[in-house]
């Protein structure tokens, strides 16, 4: 790669908009500047220019939950493997990633997140997400009901301090026994507390909230519905301005009119784009495990083959990016944020990543006009390098 890339001549979504005809100038795996394009300057020398007419450059995708891919799992596979399904997001976009595991055993979980902390120390992955055991029985969806417990502050701890200070978010049912307790201790330690797999009331989710939650795990899925007498959770979760909620765009897990009330009533600040993907993302249908459940993925739609829930999901953020916006309807600055700033801000890596401003990584995606993707750059590299016609 030369040592200064410019890519010209694109829509580029700037935070503070999209500009027409825009440039992103990329050198020593930073962007140093992004905006208008100025015919006539001269480009200094060693530096390659790219014609991106007619495309879209966007920030790399963020995803903060995200169980693995390309016929890897991020809860049960080799180092390798793990890298393997971390790559094959890459190809579609992510340029970082959560790896989040399913319930299992506390030592077994315990193994698994000192093992995968050196792949975040090391910048292949942007931490670790616990996706149980503490959830509710009740709304246990993919998870293994005999390996659930209640969120007993001291256990969290221990998943905690496992994650040589990796650990980003631990999932809660936190109407258990300990969840408010747990959450005031996730919070103390600055790891995400996140409400999920939850049968929590109204008030009960509330209380979570104000003892420091700020995240509803895939919000209505794995969780009481919206009543109009007993509004449970989700209305608590969309109301409170301290919360995310993450939302799977994949035509399965949400209806487009619940997808519509989310961000009208959150709003394009609080939404985060998740895959919650398995094995079988960017790899294809066949039979997998999800921790220690057997799954069937037939025409891309993941489910447990005792019982049928749905198993996660085999969704790419570059295919939930081109729904939202041609699909859903969704304005393409409402999905940038939701699909890049709003989760590097709940990481607090937005320093870093999730918009294209000068000092911050150069991870961005390249779009055609049919919002496939095209190109995807992490830290000035192509992962995959974009063929303008």
């Amino acid at each position: 790669m030369a040592d200064r890339t410019v890519l010209a001549g694109a829509r580029v979504v700037l935070p503070t908009g999209i500009i027409e005809n825009g440039r992103v100038i990329v050198e020593g795996g930073r962007i140093v500047g992004a905006g208008a394009f100025e015919s006539g300057a001269e480009a200094p020398a060693g530096t390659r220019a790219l014609d991106l007419t007619g495309h879209w450059v966007v920030p790399g995708f963020v995803d903060t939950h995200n169980h693995g891919g390309g016929g890897a799992s991020f809860t049960s596979g080799t180092v390798d493997e793990v890298l393997k399904g971390v790559h094959t997001h890459r190809l579609h976009g992510t340029t970082t990633t959560v790896a989040s595991f399913v319930t299992g055993d506390m030592d077994f979980l315990g193994r698994r997140a000192g093992l995968l902390s050196e792949l975040a120390e090391q910048g292949e992955i942007a931490g670790l997400h616990f996706e149980g055991p503490f959830i509710s029985p009740c709304r246990k969806g993919a998870h293994d009901e005999t390996l659930l417990r209640d969120p007993d502050p001291a256990e969290v701890r221990k998943l905690i301090d496992a994650g040589r200070g990796q650990a980003r978010m631990v999932t809660l049912a936190t109407e258990l026994p300990g969840g408010v307790d747990s959450v005031r201790l996730l919070a103390e330690h600055g790891v995400i507390a996140a409400i999920g797999h939850t049968d929590a009331t109204y008030e009960q989710t509330v209380e979570a909230i104000d003892a420091g939650a700020t995240v509803a795990t895939h919000l209505y899925n794995a969780m009481p519905g919206l009543g109009h007498r007993t509004p449970g959770p989700i209305a608590a979760l969309l109301e409170d301005e301290r919360i995310t909620v993450e939302l799977i765009n994949d035509g399965t897990h949400l209806h487009p009119a619940a997808l519509e009330l989310a961000f009208h009533h959150a709003g394009p600040d609080r939404v985060a784009f998740i895959t919650d993907a398995m094995d079988a993302a960017g790899f294809g249908d066949g039979r997998y495990m999800l921790g220690t459940l057997e799954v069937e993925v037939k025409d891309s739609v993941a489910r447990l083959v005792e019982g049928g829930s749905i198993a996660g999901s085999t969704l790419t953020l570059d295919r939930a990016f081109k729904r939202a916006v041609t699909i859903d309807r969704l304005p393409v600055e409402s999905v940038v944020r939701a699909i890049s700033a709003n989760p590097a801000r709940l990481l607090g890596i937005d320093d870093r990543v999730g918009s294209l401003e000068p000092g911050k990584d150069a991870d961005l995606v390249v779009l055609d006009e049919e919002f496939d993707l095209k190109g995807v750059m992490r830290k000035g590299a192509w992962v995959v390098e974009p063929r303008p016609a």
